[in-house]
Formats: structure tokens, sequence, C-alpha cells
């Protein structure tokens, strides 16, 4: 990307607890590589070409967050906004965040970048990437990479059948809708069935429209369980030593 990069607005829902993480603190908040998981993301996106704001959602009464931008993120007072309404669910954690960015004037037209807090490993050239092939498109896209492996479906703790890989792919985050569009797509999830918004692509997909997969990494982990902590130490170590 260039200079001519549209501007971009991140929505980050943080406001979960990472039970299956096996961590004392939420998972957003636990110790990776020097710092907190939360911390490595945002330094990430800050680095991104064209960003505007990064809109951080966390649970009221939230007591680690203001600490982790004090003393680990880059610049924070600048494009970072902590707002304390997250909800429930992830989808109503991202209309919280996009609620703000609409209080604040922000065009319908614009483009908002949701990305999971626990997605550490994210750089800006793969965010960079993702902007270059959605920003002339009507719809937008997402992250994504193909299934390589083998898929069993279960019944009862043993194989039911093998699906096919063929056409599957694993979904990412970035996803990169305008926030009109976004913010319609997400009200109607969670006034009907929120269940199944479980990412902001399937709540597009329920207005009957297609988003663009964009070819992803398979390093853009999304840290869920006690190992890949120990998978993202080793990434970061390895990134540190090559730089």
């Amino acid at each position: 990307m260039n200079s001519t990069s549209p501007p971009l607005h991140f929505v980050i829902p943080c406001a979960g607890v990472g039970s299956r993480a096996g961590t004392e603190l939420p998972k957003q908040y636990a110790q990776l590589a020097g710092k907190p998981l939360i911390a490595h993301t945002l330094n990430a996106l800050l680095g991104v070409v064209g960003v505007q704001s990064i809109c951080l959602v966390v649970s009221a009464g939230d007591t680690f967050v203001h600490s982790v931008l004090a003393n680990h993120v880059l610049d924070p007072q600048s494009k970072i906004r902590v707002i304390d309404r997250g909800g429930e669910t992830r989808a109503q954690s991202v209309l919280a965040g996009i609620k703000y960015l609409e209080s604040c004037g922000v065009s319908s037209d614009a483009w908002v970048l949701v990305h999971d807090a626990a997605r550490c490993l994210i750089t800006p050239q793969l965010v960079d990437h993702l902007v270059a092939s959605c920003c002339e498109d009507t719809v937008g896209g997402l992250l994504a990479v193909l299934v390589s492996d083998t898929v069993k479906e279960e019944s009862n703790g043993r194989v039911e059948r093998t699906l096919s890989r063929k056409g599957k792919w694993f979904a990412q985050t970035p996803q990169m809708f305008k926030l009109g569009t976004l913010a319609r797509a997400l009200q109607k999830g969670v006034d009907t069935d929120v269940g199944s918004i479980t990412d902001e692509a399937s709540a597009i997909e329920a207005l009957g429209m297609q988003p663009l997969l964009v070819k992803g990494h398979s390093t853009n982990l999304k840290i869920t369980y006690p190992e890949d902590f120990e998978i993202a130490n080793a990434l970061l170590s390895a990134r540190h030593a090559s730089s």
C-alpha cells in the first residue's frame, strides 16, 4: 500500500474472557513475549497505512486496558479509543464499536476492519494486502486460508463421516466492510439470531452478499488454547531474530 490508501477504522472486540486459553487473566491481557497479548495486536495495527482510529471495545469496569496502553503500546493516545460497552457476544461488542464510529460522524461509506484481539501475529503487510484487494470491491472481504487438513465430522467421540475440503476456507481477521453495511448486518443479527453470527462475514452473508476471500497466512493464528501461546512465542522470537 502507499499514501493513497483509503482511510481505515479498526474495531477490536476485547471483552471476552478466553476461558479455553487456561490463563488467570482474560487471555488478551496474558503475557506473551514480555508484553500483554493485546499490545502485540495494537502495535501491529498502528503500523498500517491509512489507519485513522482503533476502537478497542472492552467490558464495563475493565481494570487492565489503560495500564496496557500506557506501558506497552506505541502512541496510544492519538488513534486508540477505549469503548467500555462490550457485550456478551462478539456481535454485540463489534456493534458497540460501530455505533461509536457513527456517533463520531464517520461516513457510512468508510471502511471498517474488525480484528480479533487474540490474533496478535497479524502484520501491517498482511493488512495492507487485504486493503489492496478489497478497497475497490463492492462488498468487502476477509483474510482466509484454504483448508489443507482432512476434515472429520464427529458423533459421540467417533468419526461420523469425512467431509470434502474442496472449496473450504478457514476464516481469519481482519474482515473489511463498509461501516453502513456492517452496522445494518450486525444489528439484524443481534435483533434476530445472534448465535448464528460467528464473524462479520457471516452477518454480511445473511444480507445475501458474498464477501471476497483474500488469501491470508497460517501464522495469523488466533490464540485460543494454552499451546497456542508456545507457538506464538516461537514465531515472535523468530521475527525479532530476523529483524
